[in-house]
């Protein structure tokens, strides 16, 4: 029987990251995850300013420092979905994001379709730091929003690193869709030919000094 994949940007970083780690902790679980305070902060701005968005509920003082990027963002014609779920199928048909045959799933952090103008933008809140901003997952989340909103011809998405004060802008129109999602088809091989072959290489990198998994050849704690 054929393994059933669904991944998504970060379970897809991860695996390229390293495979034997993903294998061990994501998919085995043989190592919990220990969320840090930085992981504890960014949900928790993520949650403040989801509910700044939905409802204006006040943002808490600690991130108030953010008001004034939040209120430029809501100004924006369109409409606005925080926090927005989106799946869609092997053959990039839309669906719900807990779908039982979503193939990849995505969730924005701020969505705003301009109808009218067939355009839309993503944002996506980062609260760490902006020296090694990573558009890929501004295209992986445009390419989520023209498939459920098919009118939308062109997507500004940006970065948002809140804390840094600063924007990482990325733009993609519906003419790179279909080169964009090959690029994600032949990414996303690998990991199934992986759980195929059940084969999970590690890769050795500056980052196992921290890897939990500490069965792993190449950690400092083998």
């Amino acid at each position: 029987m054929e393994q059933k994949i669904r991944w998504s940007h970060s379970s897809l970083k991860d695996y390229e990251g390293c495979a034997r780690r993903h294998y061990e902790v994501k998919v085995l679980k043989n190592y919990p995850f220990i969320e840090t305070k930085q992981v504890t902060y960014g949900k928790e701005f993520h949650t403040a300013a989801e509910n700044f968005a939905k409802d204006d509920t006040p943002l808490p003082k600690q991130f108030s420092f953010s008001q004034q990027l939040l209120d430029s963002l809501l100004k924006k014609d369109g409409r606005k979905f925080p926090e927005y779920e989106m799946g869609v199928t092997k053959n990039i048909s839309p669906c719900s994001f807990n779908a039982k045959d979503a193939w990849v799933r995505g969730i924005i952090d701020l969505l705003i379709v301009d109808d009218e103008n067939f355009t839309a933008w993503v944002f996506d809140y980062k609260t760490g730091n902006d020296k090694y901003p990573d558009v890929d997952q501004l295209k992986l989340m445009s390419l989520l929003t023209f498939a459920h909103f098919p009118h939308v011809k062109e997507i500004k998405a940006a970065l948002l690193f809140v804390v840094k004060n600063s924007i990482v802008k990325h733009k993609v129109t519906i003419a790179d869709r279909d080169k964009l999602w090959w690029g994600y088809r032949e990414r996303v091989a690998k990991l199934e030919a992986s759980y195929a072959n059940n084969v999970w290489n590690p890769t050795q990198t500056p980052l196992c000094n921290w890897c939990p998994v500490s069965s792993c050849e190449f950690n400092p704690r083998h």
